[in-house]
């Protein structure tokens, strides 16, 4: 049974696959709108995705069913009429209350997790293009003065990270966040990169992985291999300013 009332986090929170569902059916919407609505199959696949995900998901078809029931009770997204196979759309903007570039931002924190206002202009390219980091932190700035009559603040400006340079922002569609460091396990994560210190890791991988890449081809073109980056030239090497190379 569909709720015509406005959905507002006072009243239910979503929980984390909820979220992920429907930022997943948002983003589809707009980067491959020739495959939406989506069917259970294509957003599980666009759940579980590792690309542009922040936590990755290992979810299973019951999970997604239970969250589009839920999503659907609260009037946030629609079954698909027609076709043998069921599909699905979103329903998030007029079901939340807000304009197009606040659900654009609300989708991809609820996708990526917290991020800079800079963060967030890239990765709401595909989706829509701010004019500047200014726009996007003005829009963030009114989900955060959202007022009680109508649900209270969507995101909220996290005190800034050791060693960051900007604020992150992160969104409460899920209920409040914790603004301190969680002690305990995460105490070492921490004092090794903060929050960062996962996406650093896969950055190093990725880094690695194509440094090999350039390795083999340097070796299948007979080309002498790049020195890394982060190292100096062999001793006697000439460089570009180098006397012997006149």
């Amino acid at each position: 049974m569909q709720n015509d009332a406005p959905w507002t986090r006072s009243n239910r929170p979503l929980t984390a696959v909820e979220a992920r569902v429907l930022g997943t059916l948002m983003e589809k919407a707009r980067t491959v709108p020739d495959s939406y609505p989506l069917t259970l199959n294509s957003l599980l696949a666009g759940c579980n995705q590792k690309s542009s995900r922040d936590p990755l998901m290992e979810l299973d078809e019951a999970q997604i069913a239970e969250a589009l029931d839920a999503l659907q009770s609260a009037g946030l997204v629609h079954a698909a009429s027609g076709g043998r196979t069921a599909r699905f759309t979103h329903n998030f903007q007029r079901g939340i209350g807000v304009f197009e570039q606040a659900a654009v931002l609300l989708g991809v924190l609820m996708l990526r997790g917290p991020q800079t206002a800079g963060e967030l202009r890239l990765n709401t390219e595909r989706w829509y293009r701010f004019a500047d980091i200014s726009s996007v932190e003005g829009f963030l700035e009114e989900l955060q003065a959202r007022g009680a009559d109508k649900g209270g603040p969507l995101v909220v400006r996290l005190p800034r990270s050791s060693g960051a340079r900007e604020q992150r922002w992160a969104h409460l569609l899920c209920g409040p966040v914790a603004l301190d460091e969680p002690p305990g396990e995460g105490a070492a994560t921490a004092a090794a990169g903060g929050p960062w210190s996962a996406r650093v890791e896969r950055l190093e991988a990725e880094v690695a992985q194509l440094r090999a890449t350039v390795q083999r081809l340097c070796e299948e073109l007979g080309l002498p291999p790049a020195p890394p980056t982060d190292e100096p030239p062999a001793p006697g090497s000439a460089g570009p300013s180098d006397p012997a190379r006149a």
